[in-house]
């Protein structure tokens, strides 16, 4: 298979067991991924360093229609949407049972002119088809190994993998989640909190059509998420106190099946558990800046928060989106792409957006667990207000899907040049 050729870019050098390259990323998720395509699709010689990826991820990502922009954008859309299920619908359930009870609301994506808000698809398959992407770009060095630390200088900074292999690049970009080794190796301290919550996870076979809506029940633990898979499938969250979790978990999956089905009102008619389950305990985490010492974040190694709203990967798609920007614009002005200016520069473009998302659905989550009536009435009220005002149910929709102050080029399906 032939390497694409990207336009005036430079291949990574190599000599014995050292590499030098314009920007090293460390971590091959999606976020990774998508950062070493559009920088080397943009003229960046560029090292992606991270063990294989599991074959099989039977998790689960919801792609809003910003970031489909962003893929479609880079030419990657295309290998993905035979993969994906539309959102078109979103319902919103309250099954708290309390006295305060908000109405129930639907969002429609042909509100916003859209035919969906976003897709829904399995993380193997998304991960298979940007792997792909990246095995076709003569400018993008893949190296299968782990980092060991990192060494920054004035003038660039030097990897040094577990293999004893050595790159050197002008810029190292940390993809590599929570527990983030570029971000260690910069010296960015992180605030993380934990909340009294578990997520299980897993996919469901139904005998009812899902019609490509999603459906939230919101429940005194958190919420219990049906999103659409291709066919008559649905991806799962269901976020519960840690030792009911366990306890859902631990059942076969005949009796889970029957149990879920229970709790999803049976909207999807008889179910059935397929491939895996995953419990994982829920939190955040805040890095105090996304860029320093020639090292910048993107995605869950800079924040993570619960799998409420599908913000998580969006939200670090629109870091790579803003990084990928400037740094195409920096070197269209011989500017020092890993300089403390340009770093700069993307610490401010991100924060807000950062900032205001993490609040938002830490809100959110708190206020279905509260058991304060003051703050059961205004999450009502605001439900209420959403279903009966159109022109405040499009402002939700629209900043839902990404804030129209951080929206940069790709995700307006805009090239960089």
């Amino acid at each position: 298979m032939t390497k694409r050729k990207s336009a005036s870019s430079r291949k990574p050098e190599t000599t014995g067991t050292s590499d030098r390259v314009d920007v090293a990323i460390v971590g091959a998720g999606p976020s990774g991924m998508t950062m070493a395509i559009a920088l080397a699709r943009h003229g960046f010689s560029a090292a992606l360093v991270a063990p294989a990826l599991p074959a099989q991820d039977d998790r689960t990502t919801a792609l809003l229609d910003s970031s489909v922009e962003m893929l479609r954008a880079l030419d990657l859309w295309a290998a993905i949407e035979p993969h994906t299920a539309p959102l078109r619908h979103m319902r919103l359930i309250d099954a708290t049972g309390r006295l305060l009870r908000a109405p129930e609301v639907v969002f429609d994506a042909s509100e916003l002119k859209l035919d969906a808000f976003g897709h829904n698809i399995r993380n193997s398959e998304l991960n298979g088809a940007l792997a792909a992407a990246c095995e076709q770009e003569a400018s993008l060095l893949r190296i299968e190994d782990r980092l060991s630390r990192v060494e920054t200088g004035t003038d660039g900074a030097t990897l040094l993998l577990e293999s004893g292999r050595r790159v050197e690049a002008r810029l190292v970009i940390g993809a590599d989640g929570r527990m983030s080794a570029v971000r260690a190796a910069a010296g960015i301290a992180a605030k993380s909190w934990r909340y009294p919550q578990s997520a299980l996870v897993l996919n469901l076979e139904h005998d009812v059509s899902h019609h490509n809506h999603s459906n939230e029940f919101h429940t005194p633990t958190g919420p219990f998420t049906l999103v659409p898979l291709k066919g008559r499938r649905s991806s799962l969250v269901c976020v519960e106190q840690p030792d009911e979790a366990e306890r859902l978990f631990s059942m076969d999956d005949e009796t889970l099946s029957l149990e879920l089905e229970r709790r999803a009102a049976s909207v999807l008619g008889r179910m059935r558990v397929v491939g895996k389950r995953q419990v994982y305990p829920l939190g955040g985490m805040t890095a105090e800046t996304v860029a320093v010492r020639r090292c910048a974040l993107v995605g869950e190694a800079a924040h993570a928060f619960p799998p409420i709203g599908a913000q998580g990967l969006n939200l670090g798609l629109r870091d790579v989106a803003a990084l990928a920007e400037l740094l195409v614009a920096a070197k269209s002005k011989g500017e020092d792409i890993g300089s403390d200016a340009v770093l700069a520069r993307y610490e401010r473009a991100r924060r807000p957006d950062i900032a205001s998302r993490t609040t938002a659905v830490d809100l959110l989550n708190r206020s279905l667990m509260s058991d304060l009536l003051p703050v059961q009435a205004l999450r009502s009220v605001g439900l209420y207000a959403a279903s009966r005002v159109p022109p405040l149910r499009r402002l939700l929709m629209r900043e839902g899907i990404a804030p129209m102050m951080a929206r940069p080029r790709l995700m307006r399906g805009l090239s960089l040049g």
